[in-house]
């Protein structure tokens, strides 16, 4: 799954010794997608894929994640991790949410001068022409 988007917050990197013993860090960061509803997903680098990924607070990038969740206790847990990364130069454009300029409305006819703006009388569909139509009413 690839999330694109701009980072706006660094949480800083982590590290510890698991109960095996090794040694483990991991570093957080929160993305904001682009689009006309931006959202906030922190996501997690972890382990050696650190030394590979390099990230910096107000660039964009192109985030490749995995999302799993996990049950401990009867309450559900979600990690989104990355495990590449790649900038972005410019938002990408998102053509679901471009404005669309209204429709501007032709200029209505004049009743009193018999002409209008790009209204013609061979144009109107309900002027007579003289000819009777087929219709029984």
């Amino acid at each position: 799954m690839e999330i694109e988007g701009k980072i706006i917050l660094d949480l800083g990197e982590q590290s510890g010794t698991s109960k095996a013993g090794n040694l483990w860090k991991k570093h957080e960061w929160v993305l904001e997608t682009f689009g006309q509803y931006p959202r906030k997903v922190k996501f997690t680098v972890f382990g050696s894929k650190l030394d590979n990924i390099h990230i910096e607070a107000g660039k964009s990038y192109k985030i490749s994640v995995d999302a799993e969740s996990r049950e401990f206790n009867g309450r559900w847990y979600t990690d989104i991790n990355a495990y590449a990364a790649s900038e972005i130069t410019a938002p990408q454009p998102d053509f679901g949410t471009a404005p669309v300029a209204p429709a501007t409305p032709a200029a209505p006819a004049d009743p009193f001068s018999g002409s209008s703006a790009g209204f013609t009388a061979s144009a109107d569909p309900f002027a007579s022409d003289g000819e009777t139509d087929d219709l029984p009413f």
